[in-house]
């Protein structure tokens, strides 16, 4: 497997989210600069894998820690708080390490690439989206195709916004088969291999050093066992709720984080601007003491819901799926009111890119445009209410 960073075995995390909170705090000093040049923070990966973090979620007979969703969560928050990039990136690698061993797959490649990106740190991300089809989770067929060969399969096709491309070392791309009744499934593709190139695409409002580009397959060839979980479609019935529940809560602690550094840049703000006219702090007049405890309203939600269901999924009580959803958008969308209202509140400073309040404010708006986006989650939680009817007396 191609390498991507410099690897040596990893130092064993001792408190994992206060090693998070302490690497979360220096990833911040650097967070403008890979905003400005739209770069991978490769460093913080390097930083991440030495404190031993890289492979929080995986089993332990794997190379992991085996942590649970609530630890894991905790985790991505701290480091989404100073860089949510960085953790961006890390909450796809941790769900796929957490949900890998779960899955259909052969145990030798489990053990392969579990195993590499827990004890290596070698990224893994699922390459779903294509120009065509968009986001098969709104349902079709991918085109990007796998055709059998006599030692393997043999992969082309066209992925968009595959976060972490550069620093991959495998990719998972979602691919259906040449068959007459095609499967759909993950072929694993080792970073790096014959055929595969990386265009430079991302040039995003915010996120910017999610390295989210295109990932181009060019007649790339894999062994036979490299193909995971093929199914034909109506086999497929939508995420598990416990896959569900990894993925709402973790992309919504990164987007709660960025809300909770925006919160804190606005309490030091009003505590520190002195306006002449008014001769103390803007924190000492009630209209701001108001607005910001509607602000802690927004975050006591957010940190209840995703604390809630962490302890839940570890207690073996994963909640439906078309819930895991709506935690996904009632947190995002609380994140997003929490950093506008920081910006009105600050004015012409919170727009100021000398500060890092408008770096939040376009980072936050991201959270609108992961899976599950707010119209499919909200009818799929409708239809389950709306079954529910009898009319029966």
């Amino acid at each position: 497997m191609p390498e991507t960073l410099s690897l040596s075995r990893p130092a064993p995390a001792g408190n994992p989210v206060e090693t998070a909170l302490s690497l979360g705090r220096t990833f911040a000093r650097t967070a403008a600069l890979h905003d400005r040049t739209a770069e991978l923070p490769v460093a913080n990966f390097q930083a991440l894998r030495q404190a031993g973090l890289m492979g929080l979620t995986a089993p332990g007979p794997l190379g992991g820690r085996g942590a649970g969703l609530a630890e894991a969560a905790a985790v991505i928050g701290a480091i989404a708080g100073g860089e949510p990039s960085t953790a961006l990136i890390l909450f796809m690698h941790y769900t796929n390490l957490a949900a890998i061993p779960r899955g259909r797959w052969d145990p030798a490649l489990v053990e392969e690439v579990v195993g590499s990106g827990a004890t290596q740190g070698a990224l893994i991300n699922l390459l779903r989206v294509e120009p065509e089809l968009g986001s098969p989770a709104r349902g079709g067929l991918p085109l990007t195709t796998a055709r059998a060969t006599g030692s393997g399969w043999e992969i082309s096709g066209h992925k968009i916004y595959s976060t972490g491309s550069t620093a991959l070392g495998w990719m998972l791309v979602w691919a259906k088969t040449d068959e007459a009744v095609p499967r759909v499934g993950r072929f694993v593709v080792p970073a790096g291999s014959p055929g595969t190139h990386i265009k430079q695409s991302w040039n995003a409002l915010g996120m910017r050093a999610t390295a989210s580009h295109d990932v181009i397959f060019d007649k790339v060839t894999v062994p036979a066992r490299y193909a995971a979980d093929l199914r034909t479609p109506d086999q497929r019935k939508g995420k598990e709720p416990i896959e569900a529940a990894w993925h709402g809560t973790l992309l919504a602690a990164v987007y709660d984080a960025i809300a909770r550094s925006a919160r804190d840049w606005l309490v030091t703000f009003l505590n520190e601007r002195k306006p002449a006219s008014l001769g103390a702090p803007l924190a000492t007049l009630p209209r701001f003491q108001e607005a910001v405890g509607e602000i802690e309203k927004r975050l006591l939600v957010n940190r209840s819901l995703i604390e809630r269901t962490g302890r839940d999924v570890d207690n073996g009580l994963a909640p439906p799926a078309e819930d895991s959803a709506l935690l996904k958008v009632i947190v995002t969308e609380n994140a997003i009111a929490v950093v506008e209202q920081c910006v009105k509140l600050s004015s012409n400073h919170g727009i100021n890119r000398d500060n890092p309040l408008e770096r939040h404010f376009r980072d936050v708006l991201c959270g609108r445009i992961h899976t599950p986006q707010d119209d499919s989650a909200l009818a799929a939680s409708g239809r389950r209410a709306l079954s529910r009817w009898s009319a029966e007396p």
